[in-house]
């Protein structure tokens, strides 16, 4: 009989740990059981259940602790929940949780007493107790193989729900409060029910029995097919190892029809091999019929060969009732001997090793599989109607090996996350990684139904998309997105299919068009049926192709998305050569057929790649072992393999079972026997198959590289070290075989190897650091550094005060006295000796004694016994220091001095703070009185400046140092690598005979002269990952010498590659085409337009741009420049404005030069500085006075003279730093025509350092290479006023007031930089340069073919193509045209000048407010002005009449002859044959992907075997 209990207490205890970012959730003891219920999470953990909401957050959690008392009416003992902080005696250990009509969940399990208990939770809110009973439903034992569902039997009026428990049958007694031993029960849900709530024995109910030993995995009920009833188990067979058995019920009119229904089947995978197998895992898959469910099986029946297989389980109701060979449904069970039907799998799905779980859904047309392994894995596999999967998908990867919980579960509330749970842990994990795509080929490349591609161009859910049109995969399997075949008729009719596979939304359908495009004027007939989705077809208008092949842009547009692909239309029957598996894939790819060898026209619009699978008689390698062949996920640099005949293997494939894209590892070092090769990274753990790669794409040999977890670090010891470091440290964890070196942040990034390890333990001698703080401790496995420790610090040396020693016995005990500190050193870090007479006696260490104050050590020395000892020598790491003994009377003494010196030092501070306190008042008014004065003085100076400033800066700039050609060309060419300039022009002399190119560098050039190679060559390197953008310029720069001679060719070459790339850019953004230089046609244009324009610059620009250069130099000039930051008060730049500078004045100088070495000087020259100068500015404003009068430079370097100042009838050296520098705290300030008091007018003598040798050797701060932190010039560096020897005060200063500095700049330059502009893009007769209108018509043309229409996008070309990509380049570098240098404060004002020059091409209109930055509001009004200029600048170009293609080669040929030998051509090829050998077999391959004619490609092994032969020699 069953009472209805009464009100219990529920106590809620603490929550979980934490809720964890990325939607995961850690509990305080293991997972036992969890339940998905509307858009509740339940979870049944050792002792507590919790509710979480469906994003994981914390509900509520219930207690599971109380205590056991009897019940006096049923005479049987009652659990009863507590409160955690009561005593309890009992825990309810839950064995089925089950939500039920979604209103309760049910909460079965048993108690310590090993007696069942049941409650009826509300689902809302756990804590609310609906009903219990000491009733056991399910099984006893926690870990028991026993499951429990809920099933629907079927009446007449109605559906009864009751629970099925199948329980684990393994001999066990009968448990003492249970009244059966059954194998299967059907328990009542609800009090109407005959017999009561959770009752099982309705007395006409048959038994239902297993007939040895079984467990159960899984059992569901496919009620939305019917009511049949899914029980899956693993029965023990002596013959057969273990069988699978499946068991169908029908759940119809009773519980006792429901029992007798019992029929059976096996589920047999023998034939896989998987002989004796077991079941780990099950899902059905929804939908039907028929029922598909998919398993996870155990090969062998270990844990660690696994498989998932797909069965169709549909139920065979024609067999009788109640005859199995394992199962009965009957009081007696004896003597049925029956053999079960068998069932053999549809298809394997999957295999991996450790598989723990599984889950079926159905999205579009597909079945996917969630699999859960057993090292902490989650797999996603798609599998369409025909059962071909795609590739398995990684969704998460832990970093340790906890195995998913059998069960995973969908998020029933948004259907696109799943709920995984680990160890202690919860997962909520998306099912799908769908923004991640960013194309719409990546996007369709992950075959994931779950994911569309948007007309928003995005990749996502399609409930997630903005708008109606999208597209997705089909409801089958594809390769590629498009294909296409070319088929030949009788009449030598060529006809193109083009085929879609896409699934589309239904609008989308209609706006189905395909464009097709070609160099052919009209490349599809009118005889062409019209496009219908999914396929368009072209019949040829020409039925002859090239024998190149004819490069096809296809444009396919559904609704708002659209498209290109690029495919080449190839003669089939021009495919030919030896049949290899290369020729093979060539063939079909250009839309041919292969068959017997030879490729013909398609007959088929499927292609069959296996077909390309052939046999070579080559000697096949052999893999004998991988060293090494246990590896972390993050993989392994430099692994070795051992072996035979691995002398042609390129490549190291390495593939997973199921893996659909293996991955490639080059090889080197190849001996023929083993080989070096890099283990690249891996998205999941597990077995892969290991194969080397030969030349013709077969892969031979067959090892096994096993993926791991990486390390994972739990505690460090000790957790602190000395800062010299060389402390010993244990690290404990897992997985430390892996580790390759461990440092410290925020140090040198020094990586310490590991002086000892294994599995669990690691070992290494930290780092010394610069100061005490805390580091983050970092393992370094392969190219991965893992945070391990984020708690280890650094702390001050141990300081050891002194030691004593005693006699005991025939040996002398010392004990060492060390300062307390939080070091936690031991005493086996230290190494004694002890010094006596000139003798070393080793002391063996012994205990430590820790106190408060002082930390003490004990040794022995057995080998004297005399105790008196003149030091020790105590070591500790890599620091060996020499120990006193300690005397007491010192330090008696010494604490005395100090407390009296205390005493003294408080009275002092009393009398002067009393002192100070009445000062104070007085020296605050005095203070703002003066700061208000001094605001008042700069204000109003920077507005006499602003209105009295004028442009009479220029006076006599001299000749213009105009850099020849190829100087010009080089420092465009090569801005970055001086070795690359160097060698790459040819020395004065050198440039007036052609030097003959020797062998290798004639063959090279001879190839370069071929269109096809040289793009070739270009793109194949291009597609390389490891050709940086670096080598793309360099790529670039080294073509243009080597095809100087052959501009017009470099031109015909540029606008190649100029077209692909402009095919690339105009599927995205052509606004963004040449913005940046990110290719090397970009890089090839910028060195085009140098050399094109490099006339116009000399002749009509050259002398405008010094002129402006020279004037900001010399308003620059006039104000004070700080030496060390490089600072200027007069700048166009704030960032570069000198705002902290103190007054100053000017002042003219007499400068006399010293001649010959006897003392006599020249006539004298007037120089203007000003007196915060330094020595090394005055020099250098000496020299430029020198040559603005003479026309020419001085005969002496700069760093060659020094300067001396006539005072009181004698000259006294002037140096940067000497013994009278003033020197604030560590930082010295240089010495200033101020510092040394020089007059106004006052005389200085040049000396150089040759004829007469200075005093002192370091003549300037550049001599220091230290300088910039030791020493300042006008910015008071940051100390304390104390510090100073000669305080004074400073005048307190903002830097607002001095913004006007940037304007009065402005002013005095202004007119330059207009003529500057106005030479640039004012046309000289009204015709722009031959290679500006030539490469604008380009443009033009090439819009026109790509049917742009947006003038926007013109003007963006051309702009990106002249202004930015030359123009600016000048006026922000002006030393690559004239021979001077560049300081960092001019270099502030020319980025200014820039940036307004570009701003007058610029479309967009910028509404600039007060916060905007200085340099746009500098040149805020001029800026529409220029931009009307630059309007007309573009129309006289395009309106000037076309040049003809033979004017402008003439013009290149005459440019080619201007410079003939200029250059090192040889140089240049051996350089870009590096690029050649590097990726030589890309080069080949991309060779072989464009059809290259055979003698092409043998001139390209010609080269390579010329250049290798010479490789022992120096090049000449």
């Amino acid at each position: 009989m069953i009472l209805l209990s009464g009100l219990i207490f529920i106590f809620l205890g603490k929550p979980g740990r934490c809720l964890e970012e990325g939607g995961g959730f850690t509990f305080n003891g293991d997972v036992r059981h969890f339940a998905v219920a509307n858009n509740s999470v339940y979870v049944s953990t050792d002792d507590r259940l919790y509710q979480l909401n469906h994003d994981l957050t914390l509900v509520r959690s219930l207690t599971q602790r109380g205590i056991l008392k009897e019940d006096k009416l049923l005479n049987v003992p009652r659990f009863y929940r507590v409160s955690e902080k009561d005593e309890w005696n009992a825990t309810f250990s839950v064995n089925v949780l089950l939500p039920f009509d979604n209103k309760t969940l049910i909460s079965c399990g048993v108690t310590d007493n090993r007696c069942g208990y049941c409650e009826l939770l509300d689902l809302a809110d756990i804590s609310q107790v609906r009903y219990s009973e000491a009733v056991l439903v399910g099984p006893v034992n926690n870990n028991s193989a026993s499951v429990a569902f809920l099933v629907d039997v079927e009446r007449s009026s109605t559906n009864e729900t009751y629970i099925l428990t199948a329980i684990q049958q393994d001999g066990s007694p009968k448990p003492k409060c249970s009244s059966g031993i059954e194998a299967v029960y059907l328990h009542n849900t609800n009090n109407t029910q005959l017999g009561g709530i959770f009752s099982f024995n309705d007395k006409s109910t048959p038994l239902f029995k297993s007939k040895g030993d079984v467990s159960f995995v899984d059992g569901f009920q496919n009620r939305s097919i019917s009511s049949i009833i899914y029980l899956l188990s693993n029965v023990p067979s002596e013959n057969e190892g273990n069988k699978v058995r499946l068991i169908w019920l029908e759940g119809k009119t009773d519980k006792a029809r429901t029992m007798k229904s019992l029929r059976g089947a096996s589920l047999d995978i023998s034939d896989l091999g998987g002989k004796g197998s077991r079941l780990l895992a099950s899902s059905v898959v929804p939908g039907g019929p028929p029922v598909l469910w998919s398993g996870v099986f155990s090969v062998d029946g270990g844990q660690v060969n696994t498989e998932l297989v797909m069965f169709d389980i549909s139920p065979d109701l024609s067999r009788k009732e109640n005859e199995d060979p394992d199962f009965c449904s009957a009081a007696k069970c004896d003597g049925i001997n029956v053999k079960a039907k068998t069932l053999q799998p549809k298809k394997t799905l999957f295999r991996q090793n450790y598989m723990t779980s599984v889950l079926a859904v159905r999205h579009n047309g597909w079945m996917v599989f969630f699999v859960g392994t057993g090292d902490g894995q989650l797999f996603k596999l798609a599998v369409d109607k025909n059962y071909h999967t795609t590739c398995p998908k990684v969704l998460y990867r832990a970093n340790d090996d906890h195995k998913v919980f059998p069960k995973i579960h969908l998020d029933e509330v948004d259907h696109k996350h799943l709920y995984v749970a680990f160890q202690n842990q919860m997962k909520r994990v998306p099912v799908s990684k769908c923004s991640t795509y960013e194309t719409l080929q990546d996007c369709w490349s992950a075959q994931d139904p779950y994911c569309v591609w948007c007309g928003s161009n995005r990749c996502t859910f399609k409930e997630e998309c903005p708008d109606s049109d999208w597209l997705s995969i089909p409801e089958y399997y594809q390769q590629k997105m498009v294909s296409y075949t070319v088929t030949k008729d009788a009449t030598d009719q060529i006809t193109l299919k083009i085929q879609t596979h896409l699934t589309v939304d239904q609008k989308s359908l209609s706006n189905f068009t395909c464009q097709i495009s070609s160099s052919f004027n009209e490349l599809c007939s009118r005889e062409s049926a019209p496009p219908q989705f999914p396929q368009c077809t072209c019949i040829l208008s020409n039925s002859a192709l090239p024998i190149k092949g004819l490069d096809v842009t296809i444009r396919i547009r559904l609704g708002k998305i659209d498209w290109l692909e690029q495919l080449k239309l190839m003669n089939c029957s021009d495919i030919r050569g030896p049949p290899t598996s290369d020729l093979c894939k060539r063939c079909l790819d250009a839309g041919c057929d292969w068959s017997q060898d030879v490729c013909s026209w398609a007959t088929a619009e499927l292609k069959n790649y296996s077909v390309c699978q052939m046999k070579m008689n080559i000697s096949k390698p052999e893999i004998s072992s991988i060293t090494p062949s246990i590896v972390s996920f993050y993989g392994k640099n430099h692994a070795l393999l051992t072996g035979h005949n691995l002398n042609d293997v390129t490549r190291v494939r390495i593939q997973a079972d199921m893996d659909c894209t293996p991955r490639e590892s080059p090889v080197w070092n190849n001996t023929g026997v083993n080989l070096t090769f890099h283990i690249p990274s891996a998205d999941s753990k597990g077995v892969v198959k290991v194969c080397v790669v030969l030349p013709d794409g077969s892969c031979h040999g067959n090892t096994k590289i096993t993926y791991r977890s990486p390390p994972s670090c739990t505690a460090i010891t000790p957790s602190s070290s000395w800062m010299s470091g060389k402390r010993r440290i244990v690290i404990t964890g897992s997985h430390f075989e892996f580790v390759e070196g461990v440092t410290h942040d925020n140090d040198s990034k020094e990586v310490k190897l590991p002086q000892n390890r294994n599995s669990q333990n690691l070992t290494y001698d930290t780092p010394a650091a610069g100061k005490t703080s805390s580091r983050n401790v970092s393992v370094k496995v392969a190219n991965e550094t893992l945070l391990c420790i984020t708690s280890f610090t650094y702390y001050p040396e141990p300081k050891f005060t002194g030691f004593t020693s005693t006699t005991t016995g025939p040996n002398v005990h010392i004990t060492i006295q060390k300062k307390a500190d939080k070091l936690e050193m031991s005493a086996g870090e230290l190494s004694v000796i002890g010094i006596q007479g000139g003798k070393r006696h080793n002391c063996i260490m012994g205990d430590t004694i820790k106190s408060n104050e002082t930390d003490s050590f004990t040794c022995d020395i057995t080998t004297t016994a005399d105790p008196k000892f003149q030091k020790l020598e105590i070591t500790y790491g890599d620091q060996t220091i020499e120990l006193m003994p300690s005397s007491y009377i010192y330090l008696l003494i010494g604490g005395l001095v100090v407390l009296l010196l205390i005493l003294c030092i408080i009275a002092f501070v009393v009398i002067f703070f009393r002192n100070k306190q009445k000062q104070l008042n007085a020296k605050m008014n005095k203070h703002i009185e003066d700061l208000e004065l001094n605001i008042r003085n700069d204000i109003r100076q920077g507005f006499v400046d602003l209105q009295t400033e004028k442009a009479d800066l220029m006076e006599n700039v001299g000749a213009i140092p105009f850099l020849d050609y190829k100087h010009f060309a080089s420092r465009i060419f090569f801005p970055e690598s001086e070795a690359l300039m160097t060698s790459c022009i040819k020395d004065i002399g050198q440039d007036a005979v052609k030097v003959p190119l020797d062998d290798c560098c004639l063959g090279l050039s001879k190839l370069i002269q071929d269109q096809v190679f040289l793009t070739s060559m270009v793109h194949a390197l291009e597609e390389q990952k490891t050709f940086t953008i670096k080598d793309k310029c360099t790529l670039a720069s080294l073509l243009t010498i080597a095809l100087h001679s052959n501009l017009s060719y470099m031109t015909e070459v540029m606008e190649v590659l100029l077209k692909a790339l402009m095919q690339q850019s105009s599927n995205a953004q052509p606004k963004l085409m040449l913005r940046r230089t990110e290719s090397t046609v970009e890089k090839l244009l910028t060195n085009w337009m140098s050399i094109c324009l490099y006339g116009f610059l000399r002749e009509s620009v050259g002398q405008h741009l010094f002129l402006m250069v020279s004037a900001l130099t010399q308003q620059i000039g006039k104000g004070p420049v700080d030496c060390v930051t490089g600072k200027a008060l007069y700048t166009l730049s704030e960032d570069w404005l000198l705002w902290q500078a103190q007054d100053f004045s000017s002042l003219k100088l007499k400068a006399l030069f010293a001649v010959g070495s006897d003392g006599e000087v020249s006539e004298s020259l007037e120089v203007n500085a000003l007196n915060c100068d330094t020595v090394e500015q005055v020099k250098e404003k000496i020299l430029s006075s020198f040559k603005a009068k003479f026309g020419f430079p001085y005969n002496t370097n700069l760093k060659d003279i020094y300067i001396e100042f006539q005072k009181d009838g004698s000259f006294v050296p002037m140096e940067e730093v000497d013994g009278s520098s003033e020197i604030i705290g560590e930082v010295t300030m240089l010495n200033t025509l101020k510092h040394y008091k020089v007059p106004d007018g006052a005389t200085i003598k040049v000396l150089s350092t040759k004829t007469h040798p200075p005093l002192s050797p370091q003549l300037s701060v550049k001599d220091d290479q230290d300088f910039s932190v030791k020493y300042f010039h006008l910015i008071d560096p940051d100390v304390d006023e104390d510090q100073r020897n000669n305080p004074e005060k400073k005048k307190f200063k903002l830097k607002e007031i001095h913004l006007t500095k940037l304007l009065s700049t402005k002013v005095a330059v202004h007119s330059y930089v207009e003529t500057l502009f106005k030479s640039i893009w004012e046309l000289p007769s009204c015709k722009a340069p031959h290679a500006v209108k030539y490469f604008f018509d380009f443009l033009d043309s090439q819009a026109d073919v790509m049917k742009i229409t947006d003038p926007d996008v013109m003007h963006i070309w051309k702009t990106n193509s002249l202004p930015l990509r030359f123009w600016i380049n000048i006026l922000k570098n002006p030393q690559f045209v004239f021979d001077i240098e560049k300081a960092p404060h001019l270099d502030g004002c020319l980025s200014v000048i820039a940036q307004a020059f570009m701003d007058s091409f610029s479309l967009s209109e910028v509404q600039l407010g007060k916060h905007a930055p200085t340099n746009k509001l500098l040149y805020a009004k001029d800026i529409p002005k220029y931009k009307q200029d630059v309007k007309a600048y573009y129309k006289q170009i395009r309106e000037q009449s076309t040049i003809t293609d033979t004017e402008f080669k003439a013009f290149l040929q005459e440019e080619s002859k201007k410079h003939e030998n200029e250059f090192n051509e040889a140089a240049a090829l051996r350089e870009l044959f590096k690029f050649i050998q590097r990726y030589f077999t890309e080069i080949k391959e991309k060779l072989d992907q464009n059809g290259v004619p055979v003698e092409l490609k043998e001139q390209l092994h010609h080269v390579k075997n010329s250049f290798d032969a010479l490789r022992s020699c120096a090049w000449s």
